[in-house]
């Protein structure tokens, strides 16, 4: 059975494709390569529904927040996601009417979106808090807000 010109093109032409779609996959599931899910959620910590602003294009803002110990954020909101881990010390968020929750290092949390809030380095150790937002061009990653009553 002879192939014709144009089948031999497109074989030609997606042999390369086919190539590197099974070295994907061969590599996906080699078993030197694994996944370690830290966390999957669609709630915050104040269990609010994640939602993804619109209205302008999409921006991620990603990288660390240092703080000293004894040192605190202030009071604030988030209008976007957060996802937070904590990589060395402590951090104790304090949500006012809705408690305080400490988070250690490896802990990943989805911080409040719409829930006055105020991170503090109660220890004696400096805090580094991997920061991912999710949110768009303009908008601010964090607002500053007066202390709940």
């Amino acid at each position: 059975m002879s192939l014709t010109i144009s089948k031999k093109v497109l074989l030609a032409l997606s042999a390369p494709a086919l190539f590197a779609l099974g070295a994907a996959t061969a590599m996906a599931l080699a078993p030197s390569i694994t996944f370690t899910p830290l966390l999957e959620t669609s709630r915050t910590v104040a269990d609010e529904p994640i939602v993804y602003p619109t209205g302008a294009p999409a921006k991620i803002t990603a990288g660390y927040i240092d703080v000293p110990p004894g040192a605190s954020t202030g009071w604030h909101q988030h209008g976007i996601p957060l996802v937070g881990m904590v990589m060395e010390g402590e951090l104790t968020v304090d949500y006012g009417n809705k408690g305080k929750r400490t988070y250690k290092p490896g802990d990943t949390f989805v911080e409040a979106i719409h829930q006055t809030h105020q991170g503090t380095n109660m220890g004696t150790s400096p805090l580094r808090l991997l920061a991912i937002f999710i949110g768009a061009e303009g908008m601010p990653t964090s607002i500053p807000e007066k202390a709940p009553e």
